[in-house]
């Protein structure tokens, strides 16, 4: 039965991933394989359809993304995400994207997720650990650590890669600093109306900053608030 179970859900997962395709929302074959190797099923509170194109609350009054938002930040970064390269993944919540970033980068590269809800950190490694990057997360190369992701996490800094999963009313200026010459910030930034900002910085650390297209998140904030629902 459980055999039966798992093949049943990664075929969903597979489908999932073919009809991002069809609708134009994945391109990229790496990130196809990718989105496809992390079975979204393992990061989604039972009790919801964990391959609905939709987000999902979590608990904690946050969500995670819908499949095709976590496509689309995939893609934006795919270039900043080859093999040995270092992301930081801002408001990590079930440890998903996290996920999928770790596999994108390889053993040779580090992963940083940062989330300041401790249960939220607690239950995104062991979902995490039930998946295909469990093993970049036993050698280290994956972690997720409790804290403010408004600022970073210095450690493993330079960064090539940093993705916010909630809205900021303005970049902060700790992640402009992290983030590496030649790397890129995917951030959705704004309160009322929300827009979903690429960030290059060039090799001369000079900022380029475009919009990509206009989104919803939950806003990035303290633990208190958030707690709070405010």
């Amino acid at each position: 039965m459980e055999r039966s179970r798992a093949g049943s859900d990664i075929y969903k997962n597979k489908a999932m991933v073919e009809r991002l395709k069809t609708y134009g929302v994945i391109t990229s074959e790496k990130v196809a394989n990718v989105i496809e190797s992390i079975d979204r099923a393992l990061f989604v509170p039972d009790g919801n359809v964990p391959y609905y194109d939709s987000p999902m609350p979590i608990g904690y009054n946050v969500t995670i993304s819908a499949p095709h938002m976590h496509a689309t930040c995939l893609q934006l970064l795919e270039e900043n995400l080859q093999p040995g390269m270092h992301a930081l993944d801002v408001g990590s919540g079930t440890g998903y994207l996290t996920a999928c970033f770790a596999l994108m980068v390889g053993p040779q590269g580090c992963v940083v997720g940062v989330e300041h809800i401790p249960e939220l950190v607690s239950s995104s490694i062991q979902n995490i650990q039930k998946g295909a990057a469990a093993p970049l997360l036993k050698e280290g190369s994956l972690s997720v650590h409790v804290g403010d992701g408004r600022l970073g996490w210095p450690e493993h800094a330079p960064y090539d890669a940093i993705h916010v999963g909630a809205a900021a009313p303005k970049i902060p200026q700790a992640l402009i600093d992290q983030l590496k010459p030649g790397g890129r910030m995917v951030i959705p930034v704004g309160t009322i109306s929300q827009e979903l900002k690429v960030i290059d910085k060039d090799l001369d650390g000079s900022l380029s900053v475009r919009d990509e297209i206009s989104v919803r998140y939950v806003p990035l904030t303290s633990r208190e608030v958030q707690l709070q629902g405010v």
